[in-house]
């Protein structure tokens, strides 16, 4: 598969939540971060990760919202292994049949047809939002933190 048919399989994966298959996506050894997400950007390294990763955040999504990839712009680089995918996931918050909208742009590496490393900045507070996570969200905010702040 090519980078284009790896990112559309992933995309379309998670809006369809097939979360058992979406870890075969990736290589055995990889790295896949998020640097915008608000709980700490936790890098995943391994397929077994992912596993527990997509395991762990699929339940939680799929009983609250419901959408799918929107507006996809899929921008190919000269290393032949790299693309930069602009989309935003277009759903309904179930509970209140809203709509909502979350912008993203993924940066994946895909080799042998497989995602060796992505960068997935997503607008994880729109999502928090459309889930009616924020309370969990701030009280982790609030929460003291291990390590002592860079000054």
């Amino acid at each position: 598969m090519t980078p284009e048919e790896v990112f559309l399989k992933l995309v379309h994966g998670v809006a369809d939540r097939d979360f058992a298959v979406l870890p075969e996506l990736y290589a055995e050894q990889t790295d896949v971060r998020h640097p915008m997400n608000p709980y700490g950007d936790h890098p995943l390294l391994t397929r077994d990760a992912l596993r527990e990763h997509f395991g762990g955040v699929g339940p939680r999504v799929t009983d609250v919202v419901r959408f799918q990839p929107d507006n996809i712009r899929v921008h190919h680089t000269t290393d032949p292994e790299l693309i930069v995918a602009e989309f935003e996931y277009a759903g309904t918050i179930l509970a209140a049949s809203a709509p909502f909208r979350v912008p993203a742009i993924f940066v994946l590496r895909v080799r042998n047809g497989l995602i060796v490393e992505s960068r997935d900045d997503i607008d994880h507070l729109a999502m928090i939002r459309a889930r009616g996570q924020v309370g969990e969200l701030v009280a982790h905010l609030t929460e003291p933190q291990d390590t002592p702040a860079a000054s």
